[in-house]
């Protein structure tokens, strides 16, 4: 009974904070100047260009995966490790972060890969992954210091006001982010704790972390992470073009409202809903200007094609997937009547 509460919670809790946080982002939304984008403003030539880069990010991720699995004396196939990202991305849009311990589980099954060792490569990937977001967010604070400095300004609550008024703020969805990252990192701490105990699994798991050190191809596994910031970054700036209100702000502006999604796509909701909506709209709208209702626009159609996009991708590893198994299954039925 407990077990199934447990996973009943998993699911409702990320529903419950991400739609609490689009329903505070768009409170006050008039949802009657989506239909007149829609009609008469966007481009979906460009939309549909930008999945083309979302696809290629997670190819690219599925070939690095292979790689750091390599040295770990475990060769699953490239279309496995391929299909197990697309299907992880659509699984962690119903239940948040289960999508890294599912596509272990799909290596496991068709390939036979050990899933502690390839839990442990996944761990690699976050720490690589967690480089890269930061070094983006340097660049993007060193080359726009003072726009991100208004930013913090008009969202902070000044000095000489009662502490009181933060709540006619807008500070409030930030606070809530905050603390749900401190509420991930004490369960992941005390999740640590308790795999203390299985020294097996932990064994098993430094092995799969520190694979990165015994990869053989250095600049190919670098050409691969590269490539997939690339693909995000593509991905996200092209989208851009297809409304009137952001085509002209160009790339750095692109650069800096990507970077403020990597960080709101932490907090445990579907694909990041509700805090990714929140955090484009702010930064559309306080530093580079783009009215509200046109910022609100933009985020919920680009995270609704990203998260459609992630959806069909799922199905469509799931027919591969099954496929690929019952291929193996029937080779192997003739090599033993064989």
């Amino acid at each position: 009974m407990k077990k199934h509460i447990t996973g009943l919670l998993k699911i409702l809790f990320p529903l419950a904070l991400g739609g609490g946080i689009l329903w505070w982002t768009y409170r006050d939304f008039d949802f009657s100047v989506l239909n007149k984008t829609l009609l008469a403003q966007m481009s979906i030539g460009w939309l549909l260009f930008s999945l083309v880069f979302e696809v290629l990010s997670h190819v690219f991720r599925g070939l690095r995966w292979k790689q750091t699995l390599e040295p770990l004396g475990e060769h699953p196939r490239t279309s496995t490790c391929i299909n197990a990202i697309f299907f992880s991305y659509a699984i962690s849009l119903l239940i948040p972060r289960s999508g890294e311990v599912a596509r272990c589980g799909i290596l496991k099954r068709n390939d036979g890969v050990s899933f502690t060792k390839s839990l442990g490569t996944v761990v690699t990937e976050r720490v690589v992954d967690l480089v890269f977001v930061a070094s983006i967010a340097l660049v993007v604070v060193a080359l726009q210091f003072d726009v991100f400095r208004t930013f913090f300004m008009e969202k902070g609550q000044p000095l000489d006001e009662p502490a009181s008024s933060a709540a006619s703020t807008n500070l409030i969805p930030w606070m809530v982010l905050a603390l749900v990252v401190c509420l991930i990192g004490y369960f992941v701490l005390r999740r640590m704790a308790f795999a203390d105990k299985a020294k097996g699994f932990l064994r098993n798991l430094w092995e799969g972390i520190c694979s990165v050190r015994q990869v053989k191809n250095i600049p190919l596994f670098l050409f691969y992470s590269f490539a997939i910031w690339g693909c995000y970054i593509m991905q996200f700036y092209l989208t851009f073009f297809a409304f009137p209100f952001t085509a002209d702000l160009g790339f750095m502006a692109g650069l800096a409202v990507f970077m403020t999604t990597s960080f709101a796509v932490l907090v445990p909701t579907p694909n990041g809903a509700g805090p990714w909506h929140y955090v484009v709209i702010s930064t559309l709208t306080l530093i580079y200007g783009v009215s509200e209702p046109d910022a609100g626009v933009f985020a919920l159609i680009v995270h609704g094609m990203q998260t459609l996009a992630l959806i069909l991708l799922g199905i469509y590893s799931m027919i591969a997937i099954s496929r690929s198994k019952l291929r193996t299954h029937n080779s192997e039925l003739r090599t033993h009547n064989s």
